[in-house]
Order: structure tokens, then C-alpha cells, then sequence
């Protein structure tokens, strides 16, 4: 979430954010500013004066629909000295660039001349050189280049092969294009104006990435499809009404969230990314996860999401990586320090999930739609996925899905991966390889659909069976090994010497999700996620609260995720705990209304009655794919059956 001093617009891969007046300062830190394109910033200076002075801000730049923004500001003055002018701004973001209309009018009786000046610039910053991380990477034989067109001004960025432009032009062109002693340039125009009269100025910020392709100005933006129809066909429960509008602004912030992608045979796609302002791109968890919960609502966006991903699917082992064959993707970057591999995210597979999740969602696709045809085109990309499980993931070996922290990359694997967020109840991190609790259920359901996708799609009823006994004894296993009979609780995970990591974690309403405890555990797990400890009121911390490790603020060890709680939710539903689901489904949506049904990724775990509204986490995005998607997840979970399946026996 960014701060009360940014405004964020985002469509079509492009996002911005702006301070109150519209300007853009080319800040670093926690919440940079900036016109962002592909991983880079393409616009780091956009400051507005009049006459040398900062206008004062009388109405904030504010977020509308379609990625418009609005604010008044007029120079500064007094009671008794009333401003001459007023200035109005408007910005819209698209695909690879900014729009601007600033409209000048005069509030006095006689003729008025005004000096206006824009400054500008382009540090085409990397997004992994603007986190407070305290990281630097070098940049060798990096050029940077400034060209005046007759309408404006072009910046330019050149390190080797690597090549990025910004372009920005005005009308009418301004009368002076003045270097500042910075690298910025400033355009300059004099205004004059009549009495009470106004004229406005045009200008357009063009975005050219390396790596781009042209955008093409025929071709309509398809970012506002996905809410077409708004929320005709999702089943809202009648008692529910507000669940609706929570839809409904899903919808919009996912629309906003599509990015380019391509399929198997070269087909454009638009996939949800993970979220603004840092993952603006295609992550695979997320965008599963997504799917997954919009399924009923938007099949569209899970086909979209299968193809992307069977096209970036690994096919060969690269360790620096996380590659092995039929591995699924976990991130794609397009930025100037993934090109030169200076971070490993370019295409990077460090994560244990993703493959489970991208064989559940191809089997829940078939089974909603009753359509096997996208089972049957990524038939062979679905065996290879599961073959990465048994042989790659340790299936096979150890009987689990595991990893090994990567010290370039995520030390953690599963949907919990920050640092230090598999750890036991006291705080300590777990050390050596990790089996993940989570993963484990992800593996479960993966091999129960794709069992059910071999009997009905592919026509191969031994391998359905192979899969069947493959879960079952992966269930068996897991009771064994993962509970915690003094705590009546699955363990977080299990550490490198096989013992069980004891954190009390918000994982175990996925494991109930996916139905990998057996009913009577499964029961008992579900209304201890009801307790206070871990039920704030809003949702369901990530990790109790009793426990030493707990921390309000805390990414992966305290904070409630809306997403997190609607897993919970649907678990609840599928082993019969019907108002227990309608209580977290019920905190959820009265967070969706505190924030406007924009529903953050993530809010501090502090307990509802301590403040009226909840805290937000201060690094959090917004919008952010599946805590958008949370409602259609809610709807699912408050209908009889629930979308995660039936009820466990």
C-alpha cells in the first residue's frame, strides 16, 4: 500500500506514482516515485512550477477509474492576496507511458502572464536498485544521453546491448527547453492570459523498455475486459450483498493488474501480475492462486495463466536458477539487472509450490468447465510437472516436496518467503533443507486432480492409479510426521534433521484447503485458526500470537493476509465448518470496506478491538492479484459446496 502521499495508477504492465500535486520528485527508499515500465523507471523527474514557485496543493492528485488521476493546486497565497491562477491536472497512465492535461485559468479580472516550467528526467533506475535494501550494483560502460526534439525532449540509456528511451513531447511546444546543471531538463512556456480566461497544455510521456515491443496505437487496450459484465454469473449469496461490491472492485484492480505474456505456439496472452508497485510482472504462485479463486467467475484468466506458464516451464536443469525439467516458474523479469544477471530473477524457479499449483488449477479448470481440451494441449506439460515432483521436488527420494535456501536468491520456497519466516515458535529460523508444510498439501491435491485429469482427459487409468496411491501415501505420511499431538496442530515444517518445526502458522488453513487432513484433525485445526491468537477480527494472522515469534508488523510472522484467510475459509467450508467460514469470510469483507473494497495484500495483526480500522502493513501492495481475487474466494466458500472440493470424509 502505498503512502496517504502517493497516488498509484497502474494499467497494461505501466504503473505511476505521484505526490499530491501531481509531481513526481524521483525519491528512493520504501516507496519510490516514478513512471515505471517494465522492472525500470522511465520518468524519475515531473515537478510543475509557476513563476519559480511550487504550486500549493488544494485538492490532492486522486485515483479515478481508468487509470486517471486529478489535483488542483494554485500559487501560493493569502486572504488578502488571492492567487491569480489556478492549475488543474490530469494524468492517465498506458501501456508504456503518461498523459498529462494541465489546464491554466485565471481568476482575475484583467490580463494575467504566467511563467510555467516543467522539469524533467529519466533515471531509467532499476526496481532492484529502488528497495531499501542497502544493495549496490555496479554498472559498467552505462551511457546516459539527453536529446532536444522541437516539441520537447528525449532521454536515453545505453549499457552494451542493453537500450532504453523516454520521450517526452508537449503542445504547444514549449518556448525553451533549459538544462539545469542535474541531467534534468526543464520546458518552459510563458502564458498569457485574458481576463478570466484559461488555456491548457498537452503532453505525453512515452516509455521505449528494452526488449519492448512497439505498442500499437490501432489495437484497443484490453485492460478494462476483464470487468466486463461486472459480477453477472458469480453466485453472491443473498444474505451477503456487500460481497457484490467487493467483486466488483476485484474486478477493476485485476483488469488493472493484466500484463503481456505469451503461450506454447507464440500466442499474446494477459496474465494477472503479482501486485504494484514491486511485482508488476508475472509471478507463478500468484497468478495460480488467482486463477484458482476467480475460476467460476473468469476461466478466461486460469487458461491465460496455464499457457504462460507451459510456455516458461523449465526444460532443463540451470542451478543458478532453481531450474530442473518440468519445474514451473516462479518470477519473470524484464530489468536491466536481470539482463546482466546481476539478480537471478529473470526467469527464476525458486519455489516449491508453484508446480503442485499449476497441475491443481489445470485439473480444477477441467472439472468447473466440464472442457477437457486445455487438459488435453497440456498433457505433456502436466506429466512433466508431475515427474518434476517425484524426481526433483523429493517426492521420490525423501517423500516430500523440498528445497534449499538459495543464497542468491529466496531463502524460503513456499508462499511464506521472506527470511526467517519458517521458523519454530520461539523465533529460531529452521536450518538445513525444508519441507514445507504447505507444499505438501499442494502436492496432495495436485496428485489427486491430475489423477482425475489421466481417468477422464487423457484415458490412462493406470497412471490415475499410480497418482491415487501416490496421495494417499503422501497423507498417511504427513499425519505421521507433521502433527504436533501437544499442540493438536500440523508443524509449520520439517527442518533438516526431520524435526518438526512447532510455529503455530496460518499454513494450516491451506492444508484444509487442499484436504490433506483427515476429518477429525482437519475439524480440530479449523476452529483453533478461530481462536483469538490468531483471529483478529479482520482475518487470520500468519502466525499466533502467543507464540514468541509473533510480531504484529511482521511480513510472514504476524501480519493478516486477506488471501491467506480466504484459503482458510474455503478449508473451512470443505470440512463442514460452516459459521466458522462465515467469520472469517465476514472479518474479511468488513476489511474490504475499510479500504474502500481495495483490499490490500496484507494489514498488521493487531487485534480489531485495539483500533477502529485496521493497520495497514506499511510495505504492502495495492493493488495485488490475489488479495483482488479474495471475494471470489469468499463466494465459493459461502456456498453449500464450497469450491475446494467435497467435503473430507
Amino acid at each position: 500500500m502505498l503512502t496517504t502521499h502517493h497516488c498509484l495508477l497502474v494499467r497494461d504492465g505501466t504503473f505511476a506514482a505521484v505526490g499530491p500535486s501531481g509531481d513526481i520528485t524521483g525519491e528512493r527508499g520504501a516507496r519510490p516515485d516514478g513512471l515505471f515500465a517494465r522492472d525500470a523507471r522511465h520518468l524519475s523527474r515531473w515537478q510543475l512550477t509557476v513563476d519559480g514557485g511550487t504550486p500549493t496543493v488544494l485538492v490532492p492528485a486522486t485515483a479515478g477509474r481508468g487509470a486517471t488521476a486529478s489535483s488542483v493546486s494554485t500559487p501560493p497565497g493569502g486572504r488578502a492576496d488571492a492567487p491569480a491562477l489556478t492549475v488543474f491536472r490530469e494524468q492517465t497512465v498506458r501501456a508504456g507511458g503518461l498523459s498529462e492535461r494541465i489546464r491554466i485559468g485565471s481568476n482575475r479580472g484583467e490580463p494575467t502572464t504566467a511563467v510555467l516550467a516543467l522539469t524533467v528526467d529519466a533515471d531509467f533506475a532499476d526496481q532492484f536498485e529502488l528497495r531499501s535494501d542497502h544493495r549496490w550494483y555496479e554498472k559498467p560502460h552505462a551511457v546516459r544521453t539527453r536529446e532536444l526534439h522541437p516539441d520537447g525532449v528525449e532521454f536515453g540509456y545505453r549499457r552494451r546491448e542493453w537500450h532504453a528511451r523516454t520521450v517526452v513531447t508537449a503542445s504547444p511546444a514549449p518556448d525553451a527547453v533549459e538544462e539545469t546543471g542535474s541531467g534534468a531538463r526543464r520546458l518552459r512556456w510563458r502564458i498569457e492570459l485574458p481576463a478570466h480566461g484559461s488555456t491548457e497544455l498537452a503532453l505525453r510521456v512515452d516509455a521505449h523498455p528494452h526488449g519492448a515491443p512497439e505498442p500499437d496505437p490501432v489495437l484497443p487496450t484490453p485492460a478494462g475486459e476483464l470487468g466486463t459484465g461486472g459480477t453477472a454469473g458469480v453466485p453472491i449469496p443473498e444474505d451477503w450483498p456487500e460481497l457484490a461490491t467487493a467483486c466488483e472492485q476485484g474486478l477493476a484492480d485485476l483488469a488493472c493488474l493484466l500484463v503481456p505474456a505469451t503461450g506454447p505456439d507464440g500466442e499474446a496472452l494477459r496474465v494477472p501480475a503479482a501486485g504494484v508497485p514491486w511485482f508488476l510482472t508475472l509471478l507463478g504462485r500468484h497468478a495460480l492462486v488467482t486463477s484458482l479463486f476467480t475460476l467460476h467467475a473468469r476461466p478466461e484468466l486460469a487458461v491465460a495463466t496455464l499457457l504462460a506458464l507451459a510456455a516458461t516451464q523449465a526444460t532443463g536443469a540451470d542451478p543458478e536458477r532453481i531450474a530442473e525439467p518440468g519445474k514451473i516458474v516462479h518470477e519473470l523479469r524484464h530489468g536491466e539487472l536481470a539482463h546482466f544477471e546481476q539478480v537471478p530473477y529473470g526467469r527464476y524457479f525458486g519455489a516449491v509450490d508453484s508446480t503442485p499449483l499449476f497441475l491443481m488449477l489445470l485439473g480444477a479448470h477441467a472439472e468447473t468447465t466440464g472442457e477437457e481440451k486445455l487438459a488435453r494441449r497440456l498433457e505433456r506439460h502436466a506429466r512433466a510437472a508431475v515427474e518434476w515432483m517425484f524426481q526433483h521436488g523429493g517426492l521420490a527420494d525423501g517423500g516430500y516436496l523440498v528445497y534449499h535456501a538459495d543464497q542468491g536468491g529466496l531463502a524460503n520456497q513456499s508462499w511464506k518467503d521472506s527470511p526467517g519466516s519458517i521458523c519454530h515458535a520461539d523465533g529460531t529460523p529452521a536450518k538445513g533443507e525444508i519441507t514445507a508444510a504447505v507444499a505438501q498439501g499442494y502436492a496432495y491435491a495436485a496428485l489427486r486432480g491430475t489423477a482425475g485429469l489421466a481417468r477422464t482427459a487423457w484415458d490412462d487409468a493406470p497412471y490415475a492409479d499410480l497418482l491415487d496411491d501416490a496421495a494417499e501415501g503422501l497423507r498417511a505420511r504427513f499425519a505421521r510426521d507433521f502433527w504436533l499431538p501437544d499442540r493438536d496442530f500440523p508443524a509449520l515444517a520439517l527442518d533438516g534433521a526431520g524435526r518438526r518445526v512447532d510455529a503455530l502458522a496460518s499454513d494450516a488453513g491451506h492444508l484444509l484447503w487442499t484436504g490433506i487432513l483427515d476429518r477429525e484433525r482437519g475439524r480440530a485445526v479449523g476452529r483453533r485458526l478461530l481462536a483469538p491468537d490468531f483471529f483478529t477480527g479482520w482475518g487470520i494472522r500468519t502466525l499466533a500470537a502467543d507464540q514468541a515469534a509473533y510480531h504484529p508488523l511482521s511480513y510472514h510472522r504476524g501480519c493478516v493476509w486477506p488471501h491467506d484467510s480466504a484459503i482458510a475459509a474455503l478449508g473451512l467450508a470443505r470440512y463442514g465448518l460452516r459459521v466458522e467460514a462465515e467469520t472469517v469470510a465476514r472479518g474479511v469483507l468488513d476489511l474490504a470496506a475499510a479500504t474502500s473494497f481495495h483490499l490490500p495484500e496484507a494489514v498488521a495483526g493487531y487485534p480489531r478491538d485495539l483500533h477502529p480500522a485496521p493497520i495497514p502493513y506499511p510495505h504492502a501492495c495495492t493493488p495485488q492479484a490475489w488479495a483482488a481475487a479474495t471475494p471470489f474466494a469468499l463466494t465459493s466458500a459461502l456456498r453449500p459446496a464450497g469450491l475446494s472440493g467435497p467435503k473430507v470424509p
